[in-house]
C-alpha cells in the first residue's frame, strides 16, 4: 500500500489516514488505489469492528481529484483518443464508496479541514462525521464542469434533502462547519485541536459495541430509503432475527438483568 494512505488496525479499530498533506490530500492515482485497498480490507476484515477515516495535516480532509495529474491525463486521452481518465470513477471512487457505505460495521469520518468533491463524497459515505470547527465542505463538481460522483448524488440528498442538495451541487460554494452541523452533514462539531481524540473516542466506542446490530442498522436504513414500508417491515424482521441470534444480544440481555455493563464480542 502506498504511503499516501496509512492503514493501522488496533483493538478492533481500523484507522485509514489520507497522507498527502502537502497536496491537501488530493487524490492522485496512487492515493486512490491505496485508499480503495484500505477501505476494502477494513470492510472485509472480521477482526475490524469499526473504521475511522481521517487525514493528515490541518488544512484539508481531502480536496478531491488531483487536478494537476488530471490535466496531464486529459491531454494524453485527447492525443490517443482514449477515455481512460474518467474511468477513475468506476475503478476507484465507486469501490471506495461501496466499501465504506456497505461495510458491515460503523464508519466514522474525522473531517479536519476542507472536504471537497470526492473528499466530500467519502465523508458522506461514513455513518458518522466528527468535524473540526475550522473544516468546510464544497461539492466542487460543477465548478470544473463535471457532474457528481463518489456517491454524492445519492448521499447528499438523503442527508440534507433534494432541494438543498441541488442548490449545493448547482452552485458549489464553501459550507462552514457550523452550517454543516445545522444541515446535518456534521454529526458532531469539535475544536480542531480535539478532533482526533474525539473522533477516536467515538470510533473506539463503536468498535467495542454490538457489531452485528450496527451492521443490521446500516443495512436497514439503506434498504428503507429505497423500499416501501411493507418491504421495510419485512427487512426489519429479517435483520432483527439475525441480531437476536447474535452472541452480543445474549450478552446484552444478561448484562441488563445483572445490572452490569455488557462486554460485547462483536459477533
Amino acid at each position: 500500500m502506498a504511503d499516501t494512505v496509512l492503514y493501522e488496525v488496533s483493538d478492533g479499530l481500523a484507522t485509514i489516514t489520507l497522507n498527502r498533506p502537502e497536496a491537501m490530500n488530493a487524490l492522485n492515482i496512487a492515493t486512490k488505489v491505496a485508499l480503495r485497498e484500505a477501505a476494502e480490507s477494513a470492510a472485509a476484515d472480521t477482526a475490524v469492528r469499526a473504521i475511522l477515516l481521517t487525514a493528515a495535516g490541518d488544512r484539508a480532509f481531502c480536496v478531491g481529484q488531483d487536478l494537476k495529474e488530471h490535466i496531464g491525463l486529459l491531454v494524453s486521452d485527447r492525443e490517443t483518443g482514449s477515455r481512460q481518465t474518467m474511468s477513475t470513477v468506476k475503478e476507484h471512487y465507486n469501490p471506495i464508496v461501496k466499501a465504506l457505505a456497505g461495510a458491515p460495521k460503523p464508519v466514522v469520518a474525522a473531517v479536519n479541514g476542507v472536504a471537497a468533491g470526492a473528499g466530500f463524497g467519502f465523508a458522506l459515505a461514513a455513518d458518522y462525521r466528527v468535524v473540526a470547527q475550522t473544516a468546510a465542505f464544497n461539492t466542487s463538481f460543477a465548478g470544473v464542469a463535471l457532474t457528481a460522483d463518489s456517491g454524492i448524488s445519492w448521499t447528499l440528498p438523503r442527508v440534507i434533502g433534494p432541494g438543498r442538495a441541488a442548490d449545493l451541487l448547482l452552485f458549489p460554494r464553501s459550507i462552514s462547519a457550523q452550517d454543516a452541523l445545522e444541515l446535518g452533514i456534521a454529526n458532531r462539531l469539535v475544536p480542531s485541536a480535539d478532533l482526533r481524540a474525539e473522533a477516536e473516542k467515538v470510533a473506539r466506542a463503536l468498535a467495542e459495541g454490538p457489531t452485528v446490530a450496527y451492521a443490521a442498522i446500516k443495512e436497514a436504513m439503506a434498504y428503507g430509503l429505497t423500499h416501501s414500508l411493507a418491504e421495510t417491515l419485512e427487512k426489519e424482521d429479517e435483520l432483527q432475527t439475525r441480531a437476536g441470534q447474535s452472541e452480543d444480544h445474549a450478552i446484552a440481555v444478561q448484562a441488563f438483568v445483572n445490572k452490569e455493563k455488557p462486554k460485547y464480542l462483536g459477533r
